[in-house]
């Protein structure tokens, strides 16, 4: 086969064994289409011909296309990712990418709300009728228990354990994770399920939360809504649902929750992704470390 066809096995992979998210199989094809033309134009067709030059040099080209660190980065993370799996298949002997170093990229750190701010955001939507109820509890479960919006948007009411005050989320790589509601969020929940029952559509969706019309509600929808309440109370940085959770790990890291609890709650795969918050939270080590210790 040529690499083409080992990207579309390579492709359907991801689709059925890994389970990835049809948006992130529509970058890795992307991302290794590129990867196959610069072969291509290198006189390379088959993965036998693929070694460390050829990454290196395409590496290069990215770069003079003006492509940054960062993506780069994710560019190689998919060629890596194609090479195991060519590996795996023994269509190649060695990995290519063995000696091929990562670009080098400054991290970012997340933006966040501080406490006060998320306060005034869950306070904003009104306490009365559906539409008030329902993104006052969309807003307590975002950020008491830092789910993604698409996992908010995805809830099912099997998924609410009201009497363990948990919730089940699904999340990346289709992997289920029980996260703990506190008692204020629970009760925004108790709240808005007393109006959801009297939705006409209630009856016939298991939908946690629904759209006026009774359909899912759109990540597009979460964002606006959430956008809007924030500069309601007049917090003009951008805020986001991601922002949320950013500052839902901050604010455990800052109360004393430990690292791998963290990334529990997340949904994290790896730590080094959650480590990124303990810089956030240096104030508040620094200012306990000074409360506590004798010599401070």
């Amino acid at each position: 086969m040529d690499l083409y066809a080992w990207v579309d096995a390579y492709l359907d992979h991801l689709r059925v064994e890994r389970a990835l998210a049809p948006k992130s199989v529509e970058a890795y094809a992307a991302d290794l289409a590129k990867l196959c033309a610069h072969a291509e134009e290198q006189g390379v067709t088959t993965p036998a011909g693929v070694d460390g030059t050829l990454v290196s040099t395409y590496l290069v080209a990215l770069g003079r296309g003006g492509l940054g660190a960062r993506s780069a980065a994710r560019h190689l993370s998919a060629v890596r990712g194609f090479m195991r799996f060519l590996l795996r298949e023994r269509a190649l002997q060695a990995d290519p990418c063995a000696l091929v170093d990562r670009p080098k990229v400054a991290r970012r750190l997340p933006k966040v709300l501080v406490v006060d701010e998320v306060a005034r955001i869950l306070d904003a939507p009104e306490a009365e009728g559906f539409r008030g109820l329902r993104d006052r509890a969309i807003l307590h479960v975002l950020y008491a228990a830092g789910l993604r919006v698409s996992e908010v948007c995805g809830l099912k009411l099997a998924d609410l354990d009201r009497k363990k005050g948990l919730v089940s989320a699904f999340g990346k790589g289709q992997k289920r994770r029980l996260v703990p509601l506190g008692e204020p969020s629970l009760e925004a929940l108790d709240a808005y399920l007393r109006v959801r029952g009297q939705h006409p559509r209630a009856a016939a969706t298991q939908t946690l939360f629904l759209s006026p019309r009774g359909g899912a509600l759109t990540r597009q929808a979460v964002w606006k809504m959430l956008g809007r309440y924030a500069r309601g109370v007049g917090i003009a940085k951008n805020s986001s649902p991601h922002k949320l959770r950013h500052s839902f790990a901050t604010h455990l890291l800052e109360g004393g929750a430990d690292l791998r609890s963290v990334q529990a709650l997340l949904g994290h795969a790896d730590i080094s992704t959650t480590e990124v918050y303990t810089h956030l939270a240096d104030g508040a080590v620094r200012a306990a470390y000074k409360r506590a210790h004798p010599r401070a």
